[in-house]
């Protein structure tokens, strides 16, 4: 243990960068703490447990329960005691856990709803005409037990846990705020901005979320990928710029020729790995669906990916 939290290593990960990929299942490299600790957060990609807190009582909350496996679980099981399952949002990399975990303990799932939920309408409307692609890793069979709202509070030993309705990355997202840390799940990540791709990520309201999580005075982020985010309200800003830097290269670049959000990304991500293109065109697609909402750009006809836009 170290100061408010302790890491544990995640036994089936290898590096920061590697999602599990091979099934394979190791045995543990490092053990849960023998008491108890508030929450504990997992964030599967970075191969890293965090318990938060320092309430040395039994119950435990569990946010984000990733990937489904059994080794990890049986560690989780024994050596904790969960009472709530908590989701930010029900990608495949946070959510597939938790119903084994709640058959486990007899937990509740608590989340915003289920896949679908929380969608703008504009994205139920683009979603509704089916051209819009996107569909990453979502998991289409979550289903939360109790559904929360944002400015729902969960109690917990020490305290509450407020519900922060974060939209933007995935449309069920929320926030977890504990006092003035916030668990942020993949709305603002460790180790880089978060894939928007529409219908399921919406620019317009990621930038929203984040103007709602700046609008107060944070002393850290537990993030679901990544490390701990010590200065958050600085990394907000840098989210904030970053997004508003790309918009005015993709309107710089539109200016010029009307283009695709595929043609946009190769012209714009000139630095990136080839194969990395793919999901940056879904973010500029992302960008180019908020553009026109503001009528700052415009497609031939209906919103498609494979639509070349133009400036208006």
């Amino acid at each position: 243990p170290s100061g408010d939290h302790c890491l544990v290593l995640h036994p089936f990960c290898r590096r920061e960068s590697t999602l599990i990929e091979t099934g394979q299942e190791r045995t543990a490299a490092a053990e849960l703490p023998r008491r108890a600790i508030g929450i504990l957060h997992l964030t599967q990609n970075l191969g890293l447990a965090q318990h938060h807190g320092i309430n040395r009582r039994s119950h435990t909350k569990n946010v984000d329960a990733g990937l489904p496996i059994g080794v990890f679980v049986h560690v989780i099981v024994e050596l904790s005691t969960i009472r709530h399952v908590l989701l930010t949002h029900a990608h495949l990399d946070h959510s597939p856990l938790a119903s084994m975990l709640s058959d486990r303990t007899g937990a509740q799932i608590y989340a915003f709803g289920d896949h679908l939920a929380g969608r703008s309408e504009i994205m139920q409307k683009l979603s509704a005409q089916g051209f819009l692609g996107g569909g990453e890793g979502v998991d289409a069979a979550f289903k939360p037990d109790v559904l929360v709202a944002h400015g729902d509070q969960i109690d917990i030993e020490d305290g509450q846990l407020e519900v922060l309705h974060t939209p933007g990355h995935f449309g069920n997202h929320i926030s977890l705020a504990w006092g003035d840390i916030c668990f942020t799940g993949d709305h603002v990540m460790g180790w880089a901005s978060s894939l928007v791709s529409p219908p399921d990520g919406d620019l317009t309201d990621f930038m929203a979320s984040c103007e709602i999580l700046a609008a107060r005075q944070w002393r850290r982020f537990h993030a679901g990928h990544g490390a701990p985010i010590e200065g958050p309200n600085d990394r907000l800003t840098w989210l904030i710029t970053h997004r508003k830097g790309r918009e005015k290269e993709i309107l710089e670049t539109l200016s010029k020729a009307s283009d695709t959000a595929e043609g946009l990304a190769r012209k714009i991500y000139v630095d990136v790995n080839p194969a990395l293109l793919p999901a940056a065109a879904r973010n500029v697609f992302a960008h180019l669906v908020d553009l026109t909402g503001r009528g700052l750009a415009k497609p031939p006809q209906d919103i498609e990916f494979t639509s070349p836009f133009e400036i208006r």
